[in-house]
């Protein structure tokens, strides 16, 4: 967490030359950023380093974001030729602490950050993003086999893999739900609770650069099912319950579907970022992982994928083996 050695020439062509550079956080990409604090004001650094990175669709998306009447952070200053921008500093109150510190409060916040996926999905989807569909989510999966399987001695079919989430997601890419934008990294550690604002823009959105078009049900899957954070299962139910009433749209089938899928990549993802990236750390969630995709396994529309599982998975494979 060294600032790149071009950020403080960067800081004082914009006015902040005085400003002390403090590490803040990384995250599964090359990305990093940093706390700027000059005095009483602050702002955020985002070092997104070409080539690995492009930080337009960040500024594209949060602008976006802000038409729609969400929080994401105002822009202050860019370069892009180095993949620096400055960035509107939101404050250290997270949804994930805060939930945890404060579990009484966990049904308002969740009702919260439910009514704002509400309110997104009644504008029209940005324009421009790629699609998110069948294809994708077939694709996605596909990480299961080729990375977390080997890991753990298991020669699979992949076609046969393939073929059972096939015949699970057909129905969701068919469903005739209107396609939304999908903030794809919807989660209690990117949810900022900003103070002076109410309602849905109470809530400062974060890491939204790869955001998409696709299923309504997407982000609300990932809030509910946090590879972070335990959400118990009452609160995910009442969560479904609160946003197919605000829509009245039938969500469930594709919000069991999508949730199995997401997670199920999930678990590959991590193996990857372990293996190919050297980020060891994120096999402490692969249990949690586990117990998220045995809940939605259970689920009726989901046995074409749960025989495969029964089947080529076995037990000391899955959440016991971490």
């Amino acid at each position: 967490m060294i600032p790149p050695a071009h950020a403080p020439a960067f800081l004082a062509a914009h006015g902040w030359g005085d400003a002390q550079i403090l590490p803040l956080a990384g995250d599964a990409s090359f990305r990093r950023y940093f706390r700027v604090v000059d005095g009483a004001r602050q702002a955020v650094l985002m070092d997104a380093p070409p080539p690995h990175e492009d930080p337009r669709p960040f500024i594209a998306v949060a602008e976006y974001l802000c038409e729609q009447e969400l929080t994401a952070p105002t822009i202050f200053a860019r370069d892009l030729a180095q993949g620096l921008l400055l960035i509107e500093d939101f404050g250290n109150v997270r949804l994930r602490e805060t939930a945890d510190a404060a579990l009484h409060r966990e049904v308002d916040l969740y009702a919260g950050v439910t009514d704002l996926l509400v309110h997104l999905h009644t504008r029209p989807p940005m324009p421009g993003l790629p699609v998110l569909g069948l294809e994708q989510w077939l694709d996605e999966v596909m990480l299961f086999s080729d990375w977390y399987c080997p890991t753990q001695g298991i020669d699979v079919d992949r076609d046969a893999f393939r073929g059972a989430w096939e015949a699970v997601l057909t129905a969701v890419e068919h469903d005739g739900l209107p396609r939304v934008t999908v903030l794809r990294d919807y989660h209690a550690e990117n949810i900022m609770l900003v103070p002076g604002k109410a309602g849905v823009a109470h809530y400062g959105l974060l890491d939204f650069q790869d955001a998409l078009i696709g299923h309504p049900a997407y982000d609300l899957a990932s809030v509910l099912e946090d590879a972070r954070r335990d959400v118990t299962p009452a609160v995910e139910a009442a969560m479904l319950a609160r946003y197919q009433g605000a829509t009245g749209h039938d969500i469930e089938n594709a919000y069991w579907a999508l949730a199995a899928q997401r997670n199920t990549r999930i678990l590959g993802v991590f193996v990857r970022l372990w293996k190919r990236d050297g980020k060891p750390g994120y096999r402490q969630f692969q249990p949690r992982m586990w117990g998220l995709l045995e809940r939605d396994l259970a689920h009726p529309g989901l046995a074409p994928v749960r025989a495969w599982f029964d089947a080529n998975i076995p037990a000391d494979k899955r959440a016991a083996a971490w």
